[in-house]
């Protein structure tokens, strides 16, 4: 009997050693694979959160800078902030002609 309780001992022990050495594994491939992500993004020229986050909050900034620079701009013309379809459109040069420009005096021969 002492010899069976030895054997189931032993198996005991060495399943205990797999295991302790799967979770090291385990963590080891973990932090592996951690650092050839971080290595991939980091070769990708993100930004991070927080970059992203000021970025955003000056360009919010700017715009409403902007609207308020553009009511007072509309203020000191005069105009209203709402465009009207009364505003003149631009009109195209008028086209000169082709033949006036090139013909010399003495090329009219009749």
């Amino acid at each position: 009997m002492q010899t069976q309780n030895r054997f189931f001992e032993d198996l005991a022990k060495l399943a205990t050693g797999a295991a302790g050495t799967l979770a090291g594994v385990g963590r080891e491939m973990e932090a592996n694979m951690r650092q050839a992500f971080e290595r991939m993004i980091g070769g990708m020229d993100l930004v991070s959160r927080e970059e992203f986050e000021a970025v955003k909050a000056m360009a919010a900034t700017a715009r409403a800078e902007a609207e308020a620079l553009k009511a007072r701009l509309d203020a000191l013309e005069g105009r209203s902030a709402v465009p009207t379809s009364a505003d003149p459109t631009p009109k195209p040069a008028p086209k000169r002609s082709r033949g006036a420009s090139r013909a010399s005096p003495g090329d009219a021969k009749a």
